[in-house]
């Protein structure tokens, strides 16, 4: 198995996978010790045939493989597909359409919350994943034989998981569902990360408006700090010391440096001094122009309301063959709890059809959950 890694070869091959309904597409990418992962390898199938390509190859333009990724007679099929649609973004500033994503449509036919891609092989396709090779070094040159047919498979086996979900899919009538998913995943928006939200994965610590107004300043800082050195932004300050420093929010290097969590000299560093910058101009934050903080999630008044549509939810996924994952989250059935017209997926197209109706009636008591031979049915 030869690698492509001329741009005339890889044009070639762009040029047969083109003329096919479909191609199959995976990647092979490092990001340890980097912000932006690092692209190693692609792979691409047609039912003809299986290529691969070293974008790690001097020369190498990939303009032709974003050509493809763009070609609208052609889809596009991934299995998890965001973390490989950030690096198709993130290269060429394009997104694969039209897409089809398999692990979005075995939820929708039925075989759970984040169907592993094995699993879907070893069901659909009757065949076995060797796992040897995931985790290898896929920048070290020369690639191991192992290594080609690890890869290779993982886009040949895709060629009849592929053909089965969409034969299901139609039978089913549910194309639509996948549809609306790719929607999200075709957007820009998905994939483009703004240092001024970084906060927002840490906020569930916080417990004032003055550490929510560090916690803002420092995550931002963080994040820009981490993308303009290509670094994960762990190596920039772990997320303990970040936390430390939002709590006890130091106006001087030697209150920094008695932080145990921050490494020692941080404080007479740039990046301390830069911190400190950070926290000196959230504390001048009016707080009233902060975001407010989400309460404390417990055991809220409507508990009850809210275990009844976890079972409500369990039923009818169970019913349809839907993973409970893809037509409601937690946050949602929090949401409709509290309310009948919240803004949230749940009651929103395909998914308020086969789910939110059911749920709105049940908090009005026009729909009532019993069990009957053991299984929860609504009625």
């Amino acid at each position: 198995m030869n690698l492509i890694n001329t741009t005339d070869e890889l044009a070639s091959a762009c040029s047969r996978l083109a003329a096919h309904p479909f191609v199959t597409v995976d990647t092979e990418f490092l990001r340890e010790t980097t912000y932006y992962p690092k692209l190693c390898l692609v792979q691409m199938a047609s039912p003809d045939e299986a290529v691969m390509v070293d974008p790690l190859a001097e020369g190498l333009d990939l303009a032709p493989l974003m050509a493809l990724m763009t070609d609208q007679n052609v889809v596009k099929v991934f299995h998890a597909a965001r973390q490989d649609l950030e690096i198709v973004w993130m290269l060429g500033r394009v997104l694969p359409t039209p897409l089809f994503d398999t692990q979005v449509a075995a939820m929708v036919c039925g075989y759970g919350d984040s169907v592993g891609y094995e699993q879907l092989v070893n069901d659909l396709a009757k065949a076995r994943v060797d796992k040897s090779s995931r985790f290898t070094d896929w920048s070290r040159r020369p690639l191991s034989e192992a290594q080609l047919v690890y890869a290779e498979s993982d886009v040949t086996h895709l060629r009849d998981v592929y053909l089965a979900l969409q034969a299901d899919l139609a039978a089913s009538g549910r194309e639509s569902w996948v549809a609306e998913e790719m929607a999200v995943l075709n957007s820009p928006g998905t994939y483009e990360v703004k240092p001024e939200n970084a906060w927002q994965r840490l906020k569930g610590r916080l417990r004032k408006p003055k550490e929510l107004a560090v916690l803002m300043e420092l995550a931002a800082w963080r994040e820009r700090e981490a993308q303009h050195r290509d670094v994960p932004r762990q190596r920039v300050l772990k997320d303990d010391a970040l936390m430390d420093i939002v709590q006890r929010a130091p106006r001087s290097a030697e209150a920094l440096g008695e932080l145990r969590s921050v490494p020692n000299g941080f404080e007479r560093s740039r990046s301390g001094g830069e911190v400190l910058a950070a926290v000196e101009r959230a504390l001048a934050l009016d707080p009233h122009s902060l975001p407010r903080l989400e309460r404390e999630r417990g055991r809220p008044s409507n508990g009850a309301v809210l275990d009844l549509l976890k079972v409500l939810l369990k039923a009818t996924a169970d019913t349809e063959r839907v993973a409970p994952k893809i037509i409601a989250s937690s946050d949602d059935l929090e949401e409709i709890a509290s309310n009948d017209e919240a803004d949230v997926p749940a009651l929103k197209g395909w998914r308020r059809e086969l789910f939110g109706e059911k749920a709105l009636a049940l908090k009005n008591g026009s729909l009532s959950l019993r069990i009957v031979r053991g299984r929860v049915t609504v009625g």
